[in-house]
């Protein structure tokens, strides 16, 4: 018996792109818990650092027109973050290809063809590219619970530096979607998975070849986190409520036997045989 998960099916035509936005390289801390952490016999331990992609997901539906999942940092990622946090999570090796615009130009369309950006939490490396849609009017959908945490965080400077305020702002046409499951278009599911975020979101797309894709966002920074079950590191926020998201996409998987990509792990998109843009997916 198929799953319930895979009834809602992609219209034949729908095609997916990899989106590769710029590397980060930051502390193995941040994102697996106890790593580089002391130890009696061992007081000061080599601190690894990890390298990190910066994803975006490009839909072309044939009834929804495209559509856009998660923007990256923006091409002026460096200098709106700030000094210190350019420091912490350290943009490198970047260059123009990796803009927004030129990784959809790699797909054969314009970043202005774009109807409809799905936002998976709205951290500054997931969201710093909304700044090409303001004043816009294309709706970007993203979680109320996820938008009302991000505009209280920087009106209260309580999480001021993961969110950031030049793209939280009015002219943006937010759209909320409410409760733990969305179907926002034929053959795309959204299901709320807090735990990183309050309203962190992942994607599901049942496409007629390739097959069922998850999409994460940060719920899983590294292979570790999902493989392994290892919660997050620093940036873990909610704990229980980590461990039921995944303990839903765990499930998810299963019954879907999909390709889960993580938030921002190249060696998961090395093991998984997949290629980014201009490489299509049906």
């Amino acid at each position: 018996m198929a799953s319930l998960d895979l009834i809602n099916q992609a219209p034949v035509g729908t095609k997916l792109w990899i989106l590769h936005l710029g590397i980060l390289e930051c502390d193995d801390g941040w994102f697996i818990r106890a790593a580089n952490a002391s130890s009696l016999s061992n007081p000061n331990p080599v601190h690894k650092r990890r390298r990190l992609v910066m994803l975006g997901i490009l839909i072309e539906h044939p009834t929804e027109g495209l559509i856009l999942y998660e923007t990256g940092g923006g091409e002026d990622y460096p200098n709106l973050a700030g000094t210190h946090v350019q420091d912490v999570f350290s943009r490198v090796d970047y260059d123009k290809s990796m803009n927004l615009d030129e990784q959809i130009a790699l797909t054969g369309h314009k970043i202005e063809d774009v109807k409809m950006v799905i936002i998976g939490h709205l951290h500054l490396d997931h969201s710093g590219g909304l700044d090409h849609f303001r004043g816009k009017n294309i709706p970007v959908h993203v979680h109320e619970l996820e938008l009302k945490h991000a505009f209280y965080s920087v009106a209260t400077k309580t999480d001021l530096g993961v969110y950031l305020p030049h793209y939280l702002t009015f002219d943006i046409n937010w759209v909320p979607f409410h409760g733990a499951y969305y179907e926002i278009a034929p053959g795309i599911n959204l299901h709320h998975a807090p735990g990183h975020t309050p309203g962190l979101t992942i994607m599901q797309v049942n496409l007629k070849e390739s097959g069922t894709w998850i999409f994460t966002s940060d719920q899983y920074h590294v292979k570790e986190n999902f493989q392994d079950s290892i919660p997050q590191g620093w940036l873990a926020r909610d704990h229980d409520a980590w461990v039921r998201s995944h303990q839903m996409i765990k499930g998810l998987q299963k019954r879907t036997n999909a390709k889960v990509l993580l938030g921002h792990c190249l060696d998961t998109i090395k093991e998984l045989g997949v290629e980014f843009a201009p490489t299509t997916y049906k």
